[in-house]
């Protein structure tokens, strides 16, 4: 696993190091060699990713409707369970990203099996960025699943990057300036870019234009 998590790019690399300040590199090897087949089976997962308001939950809306399956973004249904539990600000304590990284993965693997195209709101890269934004260090939890997800070639490295509309609107889990989301869209390029991803930009346009923008991607890339 070490030549496979030392390549190029520099986000594997410190990724590759930290499992090894943590201890995990035999855990996670021995999870490694009982994933299944699931990245073997015919499913190409692909993810949106962007700045908080940016669009991207009425595109994946869009695309459910069309037929595809959508995978929920996790890190706002903890915060609103979080809130429902009376605790008001959830981000500011570290289990937060651990409480985002395993709703991920579970609800990824439940899919696992699932053929055709998956569109996922985020990933555990998201995640990644989000805890670098937080100042937290990456966690075992955090790191295991970033090289699960590396090993095991679960995501498509073609990720739609959803460029931000201008404005931030402030909701109960978005409590962020525009300002603020310009320079987390910054850090969630630069994170995706670092691990090897290629960034596929959508521009700010009119709904209908950026959900054709991305299905005629994924048409063409079959």
């Amino acid at each position: 696993m070490r030549s496979k998590m030392n390549p190029k790019n520099p986000g594997l690399a410190l990724l590759d190091k930290r499992i090894d300040e943590l201890g995990l590199r035999r855990e996670i090897e021995e999870e490694i060699a009982q994933i299944s087949l699931e990245h073997k089976s015919p499913v190409k997962r692909y993810i949106l990713t962007g700045t908080p308001g940016c669009g991207k939950t009425s595109i994946l809306r869009s695309l459910e409707l069309a037929g595809y399956a959508v995978i929920e973004e996790a890190a706002t249904d903890i915060i609103a369970l979080r809130h429902a539990q009376g605790i008001a600000e959830p981000w500011k304590n570290p289990t937060f990203i651990d409480d985002i990284t395993n709703l991920q993965k579970h609800r990824q693997m439940r899919i696992a099996d699932v053929s055709g195209v998956q569109f996922y709101d985020r990933s555990p890269l998201c995640t990644y960025a989000l805890a670098a934004w937080l100042n937290f260090p990456i966690s075992k939890t955090l790191a295991a699943e970033m090289a699960r997800i590396e090993k095991a070639q679960i995501f498509q490295k073609q990720v739609f990057f959803i460029e931000n509309l201008g404005f931030c609107a402030p909701t109960a889990a978005r409590k962020i300036t525009f300002e603020d989301s310009l320079k987390f869209e910054k850090v969630h390029e630069e994170t995706y870019r670092s691990f090897g991803y290629e960034c596929i930009r959508i521009a700010p346009r009119d709904l209908s234009t950026r959900v054709e923008q991305i299905t005629r991607y994924v048409s063409a890339a079959d």
